[in-house]
């Protein structure tokens, strides 16, 4: 229904949309700024402070979000922030989830946070990007199902591009400048400024020019 009306309103529907969505999430106790502007249902599971969500001025969501937090995890979108349809946002424990200004999100990304995870300003995420800070022990000897977490924090400088399918795991730094081959893997370690990254595992293949 939400398509028809955007199509036959050649899309000036989304606007008035936004404003509903806008005070919708403000009643839920998110924190949100000037000029938010969605096209889709935000998808809301709130088991810690509403307040530790925050989205800045002019961000934009061109589709449904699925944001969730608990115990006190924060999501924190920084102004001019774009996202693309069907992505998930999750932080927990005491994690703080940051995309920083200007970035975009592609379709379909998830970005979990078990501890801190830090994106940087003018950073491109193409879809299906798959971020998280934490992974199941796996002990033997007793179901994976049921063990711990393991956590390392993930940091993503300025103007990084991830291209589509790539995966990043726990304990991963990512200098400014990077550049991510399509359906790379990168796990542990620190990687410098202006490298370029591919592979299963990812290694650096060269600098950019």
């Amino acid at each position: 229904m939400f398509n028809f009306l955007a199509l036959i309103t050649k899309k000036k529907y989304w606007y008035i949309h936004s404003m509903i969505i806008k005070v919708i999430l403000r009643m839920y106790g998110v924190k949100i700024g000037k000029k938010f502007y969605i096209e889709g249902v935000p998808k809301l599971k709130i088991k810690g402070n509403p307040k530790d969500i925050v989205i800045g001025n002019n961000v934009s969501v061109f589709g449904d979000i699925d944001i969730r937090n608990r115990k006190n995890g924060r999501i924190i979108i920084e102004d001019d922030v774009e996202i693309d349809g069907d992505c998930r946002f999750i932080s927990a424990n005491n994690a703080v989830l940051r995309i920083g200004r200007r970035a975009y999100i592609g379709a379909n990304c998830f970005l979990i946070s078990g501890v801190d995870i830090s994106i940087g300003e003018d950073c491109l995420i193409s879809s299906m990007a798959h971020i998280q800070s934490s992974e199941h022990g796996y002990k033997k000897g007793e179901s994976i199902r049921y063990q711990e977490y393991v956590h390392g924090q993930i940091v993503i400088g300025n103007g990084v591009w991830i291209a589509g399918n790539v995966t990043i795991t726990k304990g991963v730094v990512i200098g400014d400048g990077c550049v991510i081959g399509a359906k790379s893997l990168v796990r542990h370690g620190n990687y410098e400024k202006y490298s370029v990254l591919a592979g299963i595992p990812a290694k650096k293949i060269k600098d950019r020019l």
